[in-house]
């Protein structure tokens, strides 16, 4: 039998496929679009990790050197004022200056004030072969302070252990 072209075909037959066919080709691209997206969340997953974990990652060595710290606690061990002449430039000078030593851990602070007479006689000595122009600026105050953390840590007794001194911190500095 052969198709009569003056026949008007059925519009419901033409139309049945073709809307089953959208609905399909709707289903799979939704489909594809869901399994596209679940990859890349799982590729960024993976690429990016956890954030706790990553988190977790990072406190453990901050929480390691907080507890490192805190075993060696530093202390002040504040020393008496000197008064001393300096050396003659413009007629006669002194210096009357106080400071504090940051020393690590209370054994240091026991070692520091047993021998306090012989940090004090040092430190003295020191004190008296400077010069006004050397140590009234900033620079010339960090370098006395770097020559005191230097002859305070050098050993009490003759083949002993250096202080562990940490700073020399300037509470008053009188020149006149």
């Amino acid at each position: 039998m052969k198709a009569n072209p003056k026949m008007k075909a059925d519009p419901k037959a033409d139309a049945a496929p073709a809307a089953g066919s959208k609905k399909k080709l709707m289903i799979m691209a939704i489909a594809g679009v869901l399994v596209l997206g679940g990859g890349a969340g799982a590729g960024w997953f993976f690429l990016h990790g956890s954030g706790d974990a990553e988190a977790a990652h990072e406190e453990a060595p901050k929480k390691k050197k907080k507890k490192e710290k805190e075993a060696v606690k530093a202390e002040y061990v504040p020393v008496e004022a000197f008064t001393v002449n300096l050396q003659p430039e413009n007629g006669d000078q002194y210096l009357q200056v106080q400071f504090t030593l940051q020393v690590e851990g209370p054994e240091q602070v026991t070692l520091i004030k047993d021998n306090m007479a012989k940090v004090r006689s040092r430190v003295l000595l020191l004190l008296s072969g400077k010069k006004a122009s050397e140590i009234n600026t900033v620079e010339g105050k960090q370098q006395l302070a770097a020559e005191i953390k230097a002859v305070v840590t050098e050993p009490f007794d003759e083949g002993g252990d250096e202080q562990d001194v940490a700073d020399v911190l300037f509470t008053s500095f009188i020149i006149q």
